[in-house]
């Protein structure tokens, strides 16, 4: 069984805009260990975000639409089958519905409202240091 990696938006453009990054070490750990997965909608959001002009100072717009291309390139897209309404933040629940659906090895996040709910139906939730410290395959 190839082990599957739920990352949260901020997660994502951490890893992407600073190359150093403790989140940075958990993508590049991630995609060592198996495949990161996106669903349309978290895609849309990383993409929708990445692309603002607030990015500009730390990477040029032409290399973050080719991180982007990338990104869809080498991540699973799956679709999403059951809603899920469990975070107190309703905006992070694609991210729960993503990790179900693929029955996901861990999402890597450093959101509280994502992290209070550790585990998610038997789903690790883990802010990136812990994932890079901890987290082993089965």
């Amino acid at each position: 069984m190839i082990d599957k990696f739920v990352f949260d938006t901020n997660a994502l453009i951490s890893a992407h805009l600073l190359q150093h990054s403790i989140s940075r070490l958990a993508f590049d750990r991630a995609r060592t260990l198996g495949i990161i997965v996106s669903s349309a909608e978290t895609f849309l959001e990383f993409k929708t975000t990445f692309i603002r002009t607030k990015f500009d100072k730390y990477i040029s717009l032409h290399a973050r639409l080719d991180t982007l291309r990338e990104f869809e390139e080498e991540t699973l897209m799956l679709p999403i089958k059951t809603a899920v309404t469990a975070c107190r933040d309703p905006n992070n629940n694609k991210f729960l519905e993503l990790a179900v659906a693929a029955n996901a090895s861990c999402i890597i996040t450093g959101d509280r409202d994502l992290l209070i709910l550790h585990p998610f139906q038997n789903i690790p939730i883990l802010n990136a240091a812990d994932f890079v410290n901890n987290f082993y395959t089965s």
